[in-house]
């Protein structure tokens, strides 16, 4: 094996970058270098001389191999490297020629001045010697990798019973995971030359849960604050334990939306993490839950309304972990007060139930606890009539920000809901008895008030406010119910309900737009036109579409599934589409042009993949439906229904993956 010698790369104000290039010699593979050349005609070796000598000798002195490695460039000077390998191909034979191209930037820079070492520097280190280590191992490695990829890819790729276009997008949406701004660090504590403009961050607090059935106090410490709270990896690296440690993970809402996982989305994407990097997924869940319990005090004006508040309160969901100083400035999105949000909380609740249902990891679980207690809790505020049922505001709090809902919607009903059902059932595998005794309670009465405001007889509507488009057929109102069906847990309606939306959806929001062709519009009237009551409304949101499609898996709806995910493929993916390939954007309108390209919501085709392959390890439900094997009047109280549900759930760990503690 032969390589070049490494080309440094030095910038302002930034950390150097090495590069370097590398070609596989084999008996029948003679490899040549030429370690350094220039683009000017003032270099030593020009380009026209590395071409001149390619053209007459078809390689380069072997002499080049003693000349050592390429000297720094200094800034705004470009240095080139290259890389030979000659063979002989009998006719009609052939030769395999293996070439690698690696480069090492060990540091992270964020605007505010913090650094942080990435992820692979565990691994390789931060020397300029890593891009060199780098190309050797994937040299030697790649047929390895190759072998593996096929292994993970072709229980899906030879399954005959999928569309050979979901095989083909499913995979190819995960170009995000690469391509949408990720950064993945090694642990919390900043690099040595950081230089920070920070000012005071979040405030610690003492929080009180229940591990067990016994109450104990945490601190809420999550490194968002002083400095002085930086010094201890263990507090900062995202995980509990030694063998979780992945680092600390971060990709962007997308490339023109440029936030650090923007939570309202991952929502949707985060069915890749799951099934793919199941640990870095609890990475990211442990960061927000750790955000829940502190509050960030600094002021933010807030451009939608014009008002003023405070960047984070304790109790909330951040709408993002930042944009300048991620983890440590959070909430970067500021065109409403996110946490007057009605979706954010519910799912946290609702992707920390299905991460544990789906891994099964309980020190996860009794975690997180305190900050699903505390996301619960900072709901309430938004009950105004007290039926255990949150009420919008009149204005976008939501993931849909321009389009306003008024009372109980559908959406965020929905997650609301489902919420409670999973927050309930936690608490009963934690052993917080109590609170699974309250929630249920609520469950039962929300429910009630939810159908009752909201079905038709045939789809539930966006909401109950008298607004035109109260009863407009929003897509993705079943949103809640994807998450149960997800997780394991019972269904929110009746199979008959959910069915009936489902196909209304699917007659309406996708076969009546362009035939279905092109995805499954948010907002449709239930007269067939689409609902223009603002941006949002009409247009077809290629995440969301996926997600509905998942939801119809779930309730056996295969054909009208893969039916409306399949305008996204069309629209975004084929040759007579509209181009997207690779850079699939948030939406786009009925005509074809797009908002936000490259972006984090179509992850979501992942939901559908979830869906037809549930992992078989899917933490089982607590014994007793907390839905509605309850026959309780929902005005009455609610003491004796739960008090035989605590007894049966005594024996609450009987899935193989526990052993009882009870």
């Amino acid at each position: 094996m032969s390589f070049i010698p490494s080309s440094w790369l030095r910038t302002k104000e930034n950390p150097p970058v090495t590069f370097a290039v590398a070609a596989c010699e084999t008996q029948n593979v003679s490899v040549t270098v030429l370690p350094c050349f220039g683009l000017t005609e003032g270099s030593c070796v020009t380009a026209k001389d590395m071409w001149g000598k390619m053209v007459q000798d078809g390689h380069f002195d072997r002499e080049s191999f003693s000349k050592g490695p390429s000297m720094p460039s200094s800034p705004g000077e470009t240095h080139c490297a290259a890389v030979s390998a000659s063979a002989w191909v009998e006719p009609h034979g052939k030769c395999t020629v293996a070439f690698s191209v690696a480069w090492s930037s060990p540091q992270v820079k964020f605007m505010k001045g913090m650094s942080y070492y990435r992820r692979y520097t565990r691994f390789y280190g931060t020397s300029e010697r890593a891009a060199v280590d780098l190309v050797h191992h994937s040299l030697t490695n790649y047929k390895l990798w190759e072998e593996e990829i096929e292994k993970w890819q072709n229980p899906i790729l030879n399954d005959d019973k999928l569309p050979e276009w979901y095989k083909f997008t499913l995979f190819n949406e995960l170009y995000f995971l690469v391509a949408g701004g990720t950064v993945w660090i090694d642990s919390g504590v900043p690099s040595s030359d950081s230089v920070s403009t920070r000012t005071a961050g979040p405030e610690v607090t003492k929080v009180k849960s229940i591990k067990n059935g016994v109450q104990v106090e945490q601190t809420a410490c999550n490194g968002y604050g002083e400095d002085n709270q930086l010094s201890s990896p263990d507090k900062l690296s995202g995980s509990s334990t030694d063998g979780d440690d992945v680092g600390r993970f971060l990709y962007l809402e997308g490339v023109e939306y440029v936030m650090w996982c923007t939570y309202d989305v991952h929502f949707y994407a985060s069915f890749a993490l799951l099934a793919l990097f199941p640990k870095i997924e609890l990475s990211i869940q442990r960061e927000f839950a750790k955000a829940v319990l502190c509050e960030d005090g600094r002021k933010v004006k807030f451009l939608a309304e014009g008002n003023w508040g405070i960047r984070k309160p304790r109790g909330a969901i951040p709408h993002d972990l930042g944009m300048h100083d991620p983890w440590h400035e959070m909430n970067a999105y500021n065109i409403h007060d996110t946490s007057k949000w009605k979706d954010l909380n519910p799912k946290f609740v609702l992707q920390v139930y299905r991460d544990f249902a789906a891994t099964g990891d309980f020190s996860f679980a009794t975690e997180v606890w305190p900050s699903v207690c505390a996301a619960m809790e900072y709901m309430d505020q938004f009950d105004h009539d007290n039926d255990c049922l949150i009420e919008n505001d009149g204005f976008p709090d939501q993931t849909y920000d321009t389009w306003t809902v008024h009372g109980i919607s559908a959406y965020c009903g929905g997650l609301w809901l489902a919420a409670l059902q999973a927050a309930a059932a936690m608490a009963m595998h934690v052993g917080d008895y109590a609170f699974a005794e309250k929630y249920k309670g609520k469950l039962i009465k929300a429910k009630t008030v939810y159908e009752e405001k909201l079905w038709n007889g045939s789809y539930f509507n966006y909401d109950s406010g008298s607004s035109s488009n109260s009863k407009s057929i929003q897509a993705d109102q079943l949103a809640g119910q994807w998450y149960m069906a997800s997780s394991g847990l019972p269904d929110l309606f009746d199979g008959v309900k959910i069915k009936s939306a489902l196909q209304k959806i699917y007659d309406f929001n996708v076969m009546k737009v362009r035939g279905g062709r092109i995805g499954a519009v948010n907002g449709m009237h239930p007269n067939g036109k689409v609902d223009d009551t603002c941006m949002q409304s009409r247009e077809i949101w290629t995440g969301v579409t996926y997600g509905v499609a998942a939801t119809m898996l779930h309730a056996g709806m295969e054909e009208q599934a893969f039916t409306t995910a399949e305008g996204i493929f069309t629209a975004g993916w084929s040759e007579d589409g509209y181009g997207y390939s690779f850079q699939t954007p948030e939406g786009w309108t009925t005509d074809g042009h797009f908002r936000s390209l490259i972006y984090m919501r179509p992850l979501s085709i992942w939901g559908m993949q979830w869906a037809l392959s549930m992992p078989k390890t899917i933490l089982d439900a607590p014994q007793v439906n907390i839905m509605d094997r309850i026959q309780v009047n929902p005005h009455t109280p609610q003491e004796t229904g739960v008090r035989k549900i605590v007894k049966k759930a005594k024996c609450c760990f009987n899935n193989s993956i526990f052993s009882c503690s009870c």
